[in-house]
């Protein structure tokens, strides 16, 4: 027996009936950003697929996390890793408004692929900052925690009600993006600040204060899906 034959039966068969869950995308540069990624949808050369566009993303998101890394011993790779953002954007945003776009969705693998490579980017940005010394290990793991807990209620949440929210109160990645850059930039001339008398890590502090936001938003989805479920379903 060859190894397609064995990857073939031990692959799990797909179901025919699939329906795509509505996209929920209320950000606060949503209708912005909508614009862009069309236009560049419509003018990107044919040559380049929402694989290449994936992969680029991805392969942005291991570099940044090298450049913080780097920046242990050389501060200006933190303004690396903004450019690296920028070029996430571009691959983890616009990959499937080509597939769009071309009419060449796959909506199965496209979210499973796309949102195991978010989880593994992430992961490597996180292991990354804290190796640089920006931010400590135990604010990283907890960053890390809440932000795997806020995915799993997402992806939950749009296998049972259908709808695969985007974003949360005006917030969504680019939004976030755009604020890790300006962390950045802080962090390369100011990596500390005081409060209360006492110094602290600069992304110490955006970290807690970003674990707590997270953290009340996945109460507050739990509690609305869990509600919304038990009144579809009651006994």
């Amino acid at each position: 027996m060859n190894q397609e034959s064995v990857i073939n039966r031990t692959a799990p068969t797909l179901t025919p009936e699939f329906k795509t869950a509505v996209r929920q995308q209320t950000s606060m540069l949503a209708p912005l950003e909508r614009i862009c990624l069309s236009w560049l949808a419509r003018n990107m050369p044919s040559w380049v697929k929402p694989d290449h566009l994936t992969l680029l993303g991805f392969a942005a998101m291991l570099i940044a996390a090298v450049c913080y890394a780097l920046s242990k011993w050389w501060a200006p790779a933190l303004l690396l890793v903004n450019l690296c953002l920028a070029v996430n954007w571009f691959g983890d945003s616009l990959d499937g408004t080509l597939a769009r776009t071309r009419n060449q969705q796959r909506p199965r693998y496209g979210f499973y692929v796309d949102h195991i490579i978010d989880a593994f980017g992430i992961l490597s940005i996180l292991c990354g900052l804290a190796v640089s010394g920006y931010m400590t290990w135990t604010i990283a793991l907890a960053v890390l925690v809440v932000y795997f807990l806020i995915s799993i209620d997402v992806y939950l949440a749009t296998y049972t009600i259908g709808t695969f929210k985007l974003s949360f109160y005006k917030f969504s990645p680019t939004e976030l993006r755009i604020l890790l850059a300006f962390g950045n930039i802080r962090a390369l001339s100011h990596p500390t600040a005081n409060i209360f008398g006492d110094r602290y890590l600069f992304f110490d502090i955006g970290a807690v204060v970003a674990i707590t936001l997270m953290a009340v938003v996945l109460v507050v989805s739990v509690t609305r899906n869990t509600i919304t479920l038990y009144r579809a379903e009651r006994v």
